[in-house]
């Protein structure tokens, strides 16, 4: 049944993979970003209690649940390289890391931001956001024992025990407004049932949502790419790679 992944392993094979989606999630990306933001800002109808300062939900959303989505994969490729000693699966724990850091730090800040009107205060010890603030922290934390060590195989392996341990964050994250009494709102898009959302604000947020999963697609598979040329800096395909681009810079 997974057979079809085992060439993946291969880093030669993983990179040309990434060569091959990343126009794809490129222009998805623009697309999706552009008339999501544009319908969402500028002709999305005022929410009847928030007015405009609602209009901010069309970056914190998208931000915050991939924010976890994000680690949802970084905890799973540490898992497969922990288990079957996959480096591809290292490397791509690498490369997502701090792409999940900046996606909780743009869910923070713009948390604060809409929080401020609503709330009155840029920040509270509500159970979502410190959930959220200690996601931020375990980015940090994976980041910070990567490059802790100069072995590399080392470093990934204690990376990836913390990506892994802290994946637990994840659902009280997502339940924190139904276990605990908090100022923040409730699940909206994730009611599948009945959205908590007018479709006319609803559509334009999730064209805004599969924009930035693209964009945050395009920008890892891009990392990725940079993770395994600079891992793999001397191995024979790599230069072959390197030869090629140089030949096709000399004919232009």
């Amino acid at each position: 049944m997974w057979k079809w992944l085992h060439p993946y392993a291969k880093t030669e094979a993983t990179y040309h993979l990434c060569e091959k989606l990343v126009p794809w999630f490129a222009w998805l990306a623009v697309l999706g970003l552009v008339v999501g933001n544009i319908w969402g800002l500028a002709f999305a109808p005022s929410d009847y209690q928030q007015g405009d300062s609602f209009r901010i939900i069309y970056i914190h959303v998208p931000s915050a649940m991939l924010s976890m989505g994000i680690y949802a994969g970084m905890a799973i490729a540490a898992f497969v390289g922990l288990v079957w000693q996959i480096k591809t699966a290292h490397m791509a724990v690498a490369t997502m890391a701090p792409v999940g850091a900046v996606m909780t730090f743009i869910a923070l800040f713009t948390g604060s931001i809409w929080g401020k009107p609503m709330w009155g205060t840029w920040w509270v010890w509500d159970a979502r956001l410190t959930s959220e603030l200690i996601l931020l922290f375990l980015y940090l934390g994976v980041i910070a024992l990567y490059h802790s060590f100069d072995d590399k195989q080392q470093a990934s392996k204690a990376a990836g025990i913390i990506a892994v341990v802290g994946v637990v964050n994840l659902p009280i994250i997502h339940y924190s407004v139904e276990w605990w009494n908090t100022l923040h709102q409730g699940a909206t898009i994730t009611k599948f049932d009945k959205p908590s959302i007018a479709p006319e604000m609803l559509w334009p947020l999730l064209i805004s949502l599969a924009g930035m999963a693209c964009f945050t697609g395009y920008v890892v598979l891009r990392r990725l790419q940079s993770e395994i040329i600079r891992r793999e800096i001397r191995r024979p395909w790599v230069i072959k790679l390197a030869e090629e681009v140089e030949g096709g810079k000399g004919a232009l």
